[in-house]
């Protein structure tokens, strides 16, 4: 079955901003590498993924809410001076 995406603004501007296309953001929330949690977010908990498009790493923040739709709420390349080498702690 297809993921169901919805972009927020933010999404879309970071995404344009970072040359980041629809297919990578896909291909992080399929594989579901989760990093982090963020239990407090509202209205739906996120979680910030952890993807790759080639040698490059990818990191998206990303909700699930009451139907199974996954809500991009940002997607960016990691800063590696303050991510661990693997860009699954920060540093900083």
């Amino acid at each position: 079955m297809p993921l169901s995406l919805t972009f927020t603004g933010h999404a879309l501007r970071a995404m344009m901003d970072e040359d980041i296309d629809f297919d990578e953001v896909r291909g992080a929330i399929e594989r579901e590498d989760v990093i982090e949690r963020y239990e407090s977010d509202r209205p739906y908990p996120s979680r910030l993924l952890l993807g790759r498009s080639g040698p490059r790493p990818l990191h998206v923040v990303v909700a699930t809410d009451e139907a199974g739709g996954h809500i991009v709420i940002t997607a960016y390349v990691p800063d590696p001076t303050r991510w661990s080498g693997d860009f699954r702690r920060r540093t900083t």
